[in-house]
């Protein structure tokens, strides 16, 4: 017998799972059950693609079973499925596949732990035995090797490994219920809760149980009723692929239970999508959009939500390739009647049939998208408040759809509550705005209190508020929007339209101010400019148009990008403020340099931007402060 520890995270872990992360203990059997349907989908995909396994002849089962007698009670899920050998026990069982679930887990708050969905994300759903068992003992044998094995933990820091007897190929795994977990090794326990989260797993769930009854018409030597125990071996759930009955013979409520059983969520969707589609290609997709955005929806290694099948037979859920990755939020299944069985992800990428079937999804998935935001706005509002980012991203990386995307995002409004699309923002324009006009960089309040919207705001300008990571890339890339410029008001070009003929002549008058500033700034900034858009504030930076703006230098720069040239911005200051009057009276060249410098400091720190030498400006603020 081999004596193992577990490594460090899967401790803290099992200590996550077994005291705080659940408040529905009962989903440790959902868990376990989905593990042997993952076994069991694995295998038959082997027998059709694997030279060695083709022979394999099998029935496809899980079975159910329990002792409710004496003091140790147990419950027993067992699969004939693909099995495990000594090192997947050992693989599996004693590491976690993402170095991020602990950090993750860890990082959750008290009402986040009760929220029994999250286990079967992270594909550590074996784990959540512990929660109702002292011990727990796998027995596996993997197909096509002789020999078994035998992994036992109490789940307290160790578990062994030893060589066991088993017949055939497949996983039995043994709880001893601790008395937390004794509740279910109940026959109607295990019915209820296999019809609740497990009933449209594709494979049948037996449950072994004794039955009892008692003949009145024989008596025993005591006079009572005759009592007679039967052994029964029954089906306990429906075993059908839900996906691919007809839409009008299924109900909202079974819906719902598909989703959840699959997506290992305790939520509704929002809402979902049946297609069946025939013709040259023929194929089902179940689509849904989930009620919260997935936890790993932003990380690099995010897991996909989307099931691939070929005609009803499991290919897999691994795949970045069946949908785009700005809707990784999408879960459910596709199943192809023409792709081969033994299709691989790099046959997928290149695959004519696949490619078909990947774009007529999209395109449904978008329709459906807009179909909800002119039918139903207060369930998309839900949707955007979860999704609107990732479907900015397709702006840049899905040409293709780029029109059917820009009807569907939305962005927060200097004019307007909450989110506006582009089509309502247009509605809304004056007479004379000859663009849709957007500021970007920072966050929402900061760009909402931005003195750049100052002149916007008089002239009754709506501009459109951009405060995601993302959207200064995305609004670079839209350019237009039914033949109306997209121009970014902390751009020196978006100026032009505001301008009016006293402008001209205050910028002639204001000459001589001019060269003092530019004298004492320097190198600092790319030029110095009368503002014909301040009407409060006493300057204001922007960029000069073909230059990134400076939150977009910042993205740059983190993306490791540290050669960039550095992009001087350009200020504008209103003649009209009292500082500035101040420094055009003034002949102290050092009294001057200190205002302008901070003049400057301060026009980066309106927009979010730290000041290139916060001590320096602290000195010249404090000069100026003393007198």
């Amino acid at each position: 017998m081999e004596q193992k520890k577990f490594k460090t995270e899967v401790s803290e872990l099992l200590q996550l799972i077994i005291h705080s992360l659940y408040s529905h203990k009962e989903i440790f059997l959902r868990e376990l059950v989905s593990n042997s349907s993952d076994a069991l989908d694995k295998l038959k995909y082997l027998t059709l693609t694997d030279e060695k396994l083709k022979a394999l002849a099998f029935e496809p089962r899980i079975d159910l079973s329990f002792t409710e007698e004496g003091e140790q009670k147990t419950l027993t899920i067992s699969d004939n499925g693909l099995g495990m050998s000594h090192d997947d026990l050992s693989d599996n069982l004693g590491t976690i596949a993402s170095s991020g679930t602990k950090k993750f887990l860890a990082s959750l708050t008290d009402e986040q732990k009760r929220d029994s969905n999250l286990i079967g994300q992270f594909g550590v759903g074996f784990y959540s035995a512990f929660m109702v068992a002292g011990k727990v003992e796998v027995v596996s044998r993997k197909a096509g090797e002789e020999q078994a094995w035998k992994w036992t933990s109490t789940g307290k820091g160790s578990y062994t490994l030893e060589e066991a007897e088993r017949d055939g190929h497949g996983t039995t795994i043994t709880l001893h219920l601790n008395e937390e977990g004794s509740e279910y090794a109940n026959r109607w326990q295990i019915e209820q809760l296999i019809k609740k989260y497990s009933d449209h797993i594709a494979y049948p769930i037996f449950l072994s149980y004794d039955q009892t009854t008692y003949d009145d018409k024989k008596k025993d030597k005591e006079g009572n009723a005759e009592k007679k125990v039967e052994h029964k071996v029954e089906q306990i759930n429906s075993s059908s692929a839900l996906w691919r009955r007809p839409k009008n013979e299924l109900t909202d409520e079974q819906y719902k239970e598909f989703y959840k059983q699959s997506s290992y969520d305790t939520e509704d969707p929002l809402f979902y999508v049946h297609t069946r589609a025939e013709g040259a290609t023929e194929y089902t997709t179940l689509f849904y959009i989930p009620g919260k955005a997935p936890f790993d929806m932003y990380y690099a290694d995010y897991r996909p939500g989307v099931k691939l099948y070929v005609k009803r037979v499991y290919i897999t859920d691994d795949d970045k390739e069946l949908l785009p990755s700005y809707l990784r939020f999408v879960r459910g299944v596709i199943d192809s009647e023409d792709l081969p069985l033994n299709v691989s992800r790099e046959i997928l990428q290149q695959n004519r049939v696949m490619s078909t079937i990947r774009n007529a999804s999209v395109k449904k998935l978008l329709g459906e998208f807009q179909k909800i935001s002119e039918q139903n706005p207060e369930m998309y509002a839900k949707f955007i408040e979860q999704f609107n980012r990732p479907l900015k991203e397709g702006l840049y990386s899905d040409y293709a759809n780029r029109d059917a995307l820009l009807e569907l995002v939305r962005f927060k409004s200097s004019t307007q509550d909450g989110y506006v699309s582009l089509a309502s923002y247009k509605e809304r324009m004056t007479g004379d705005q000859k663009a849709i006009y957007y500021i970007t960089g920072g966050k929402e309040n900061t760009l909402k209190a931005s003195p750049l919207l100052e002149a916007y705001r008089k002239k009754g300008f709506e501009v459109l508020i951009m405060s995601d990571d993302i959207d200064d890339i995305i609004a670079g890339s839209i350019g237009t929007y039914k033949e109306l410029p997209l121009k970014a008001i902390n751009k020196s070009g978006a100026v032009d339209d505001l301008k009016e003929e006293k402008d001209k002549e205050k910028a002639k008058e204001a000459k001589g101010l001019i060269k003092k500033v530019k004298k004492a700034l320097g190198e600092k900034v790319k030029d110095v400019v009368v503002s014909s858009r301040l009407v409060e504030s006493p300057a204001v930076v922007v960029v000069d148009e073909n230059d990134p703006s400076v939150q977009m230098q910042q993205i740059l720069k983190s993306m490791g990008q540290n050669d960039l040239e550095e992009v001087k911005p350009i200020l504008e200051i209103n003649v009209e403020d009292p500082m500035v009057k101040k420094i055009e009276a003034s002949e102290d060249e050092a009294y001057i340099a200190d205002l302008c410098s901070v003049l400057l400091d301060q026009a980066l720190l309106a927009e979010g931007v730290m000041p290139k030498d916060p001590v320096d400006f602290a000195k010249r603020l404090h000069s100026l402060l003393s007198k």
